[in-house]
């Protein structure tokens, strides 16, 4: 059964617990992600690491720096719950990604 990364029961879930301005910020970024799969949703935590890196001087861009932070953290629980054997290749594209190495997804 498909979830939608903006459904309640899902995104609520893993936010749950969370302070209310992370999980409201979170939500934000994650609004576009129509998919949840583990790809969009750390395509949703780049988004909001860029949004930091563009305002790193203002206060704001801590908040948006956690967001990311959370969206990286969703995406890999969404990759345990979709595929667990691939959990480790997908953090690892993930931290190649993050180095302009790689895309997502990919294989080391």
């Amino acid at each position: 059964m498909a979830r939608e990364l903006g459904d309640d029961s899902w995104l609520s879930r893993q936010l749950d617990g969370a302070p209310a301005d992370l999980a409201a910020r979170t939500r934000m970024f994650a609004a576009g992600v129509s998919d949840p799969a583990p790809d969009a949703i750390a395509a949703a935590g780049l988004r909001a690491l860029e949004a930091a890196i563009r305002q790193a001087k203002q206060r704001g861009a801590a908040l948006d720096l956690l967001a990311a932070d959370a969206l990286v953290t969703l995406a890999l629980a969404a990759q345990a719950e979709h595929d667990p054997d691939q959990l480790e290749a997908f953090a690892r594209a993930l931290r190649l990604e993050d180095a302009g190495q790689g895309a997502a997804g990919a294989e080391p």
